[in-house]
């Protein structure tokens, strides 16, 4: 009998949990209505957009009337980076760093072809960015600093309290992508100085295709879909309602196991990476071991082609990720591991293992049972021990 397949691929999308699954059919089967119609379907069709909102507000530690529903977190980061200044205002300064989300970084990219000025810091060799080198780098036309709070390849969290803080303190706003972080850490924006926050829904178990920005109540957002009185005007279109009650059952589960998943996806992260390093020669973890999300492990195998060990672990029933993205038929070096640090080759050869609530010890005892053999199979392709 084929053994079933070991998921180790959270953070590129997490399966869809139960809750999420029935809020999503039973919406679909007996909510026929249109959120903005004033009949009873109606009422009823808003009724469950609110639950949702304030399930979603709940996990977030935010008001609901602070949550815009979007299509997903990069639909939500182009939003807080479309109009990042004073409305009718000129091109200003704005402040990233290295290591951010494609979602971001495009958008800034844009932005600085329209006469924006962006400034994108360094991190150190463990991912983390120093609040100093934030603070000498604001300018007095700074108009928004966008920092990613859980890096999506390597886990590593930056400070953002304390960067926020900083920012803060200067009278200016941050936007923060929270995407793999909500779900699997703690999180209050009641006590944060955050004013935009962008999050997914099926990197904690939602359905694709739905997330949300947080945005600070007294923010000035304007919208880019128009057309419509959705979402206090800020996000015109008719939600996807079925979608959106999935997000919320989700957060609403996640809401209730946070206080166990971490700890004991976080054992299960260290028992792969020990259990590696006993077994495989020259292998390095990638970003900090103690600022880090709980489910996530990045690995540099020397001499060993990220790719191949990704597609010799598919075949033998385990899907991961590499720590670099295939453009144009070549496998290009990350630009995050890059960014902190590492060679070309280095950054090639690396692996993401993230964990969720589908992981469980024997599988992690599978991956060390046969990675070993696999990294030096590869290694010995390229005729190296």
């Amino acid at each position: 009998m084929t053994p079933p397949r070991i998921y180790l691929d959270y953070n590129a999308s997490a399966p869809l949990r139960d809750p999420a699954l029935e809020a999503m059919l039973r919406v679909l089967r007996d909510v026929p209505g249109n959120p903005s119609s004033v009949h009873a379907e109606g009422e009823r069709a808003r009724a469950e957009l609110g639950l949702a909102r304030e399930r979603v507000a709940a996990l977030l530690g935010a008001e609901s009337d602070e949550i815009v529903f979007t299509s997903g977190a990069s639909e939500a980061n182009n939003l807080a980076l479309a109009s990042p200044g004073p409305a009718g205002g000129a091109p200003a300064h704005l402040l990233s760093t290295q290591v951010e989300h494609p979602s971001v970084e495009q958008p800034l990219a844009r932005l600085e072809k329209r006469g924006w000025r962006v400034t994108r810091l360094p991190v150190d060799p463990e991912g983390l960015l120093a609040g100093d080198a934030l603070e000498a780098a604001l300018q007095p036309d700074t108009a928004l600093a966008s920092l990613l709070w859980a890096n999506n390849e390597t886990g590593v969290l930056q400070p953002i309290a304390e960067l926020g803080g900083r920012l803060r303190a200067r009278r200016v706003p941050l936007h923060v992508d929270a995407t793999q972080l909500v779900g699997k850490l703690p999180l209050d924006l009641r006590q944060l100085p955050i004013e935009l926050l962008s999050c997914s829904a099926h990197k904690l178990g939602g359905p694709k295709g739905v997330g949300c920005l947080f945005v600070r109540r007294g923010f000035a957002l304007e919208a880019q879909l128009l057309g419509g009185s959705q979402e206090r005007r800020r996000r015109g279109g008719t939600e996807n309602l079925a979608g959106i009650a999935g997000f919320g059952a989700a957060c609403a589960l996640a809401g209730r196991e946070l206080a166990s998943t971490g700890e004991r996806l976080a054992a299960l992260r260290e028992r792969l990476w020990q259990g590696l390093r006993e077994r495989v020669p020259r292998v390095r973890r990638n970003g900090s071991a103690q600022a880090v999300l709980p489910n996530t492990l990045n690995l540099s195998f020397e001499a060993a082609s990220g790719e191949l060990l990704l597609q010799a672990l598919d075949l033998d029933g385990v899907a991961v990720s590499a720590g670099a993205a295939c453009a144009s038929g070549s496998l290009a070096a990350s630009p995050v591991l890059l960014a902190m640090g590492l060679g070309a080759d280095a950054a090639r050869s690396s692996l993401r293992f993230s964990l969720g609530p589908g992981s469980d010890a024997a599988q992690v005892e599978r991956v060390l049972e046969i990675l070993p053999a696999l990294v030096a199979r590869v290694r010995a392709s390229r005729g190296s021990p």
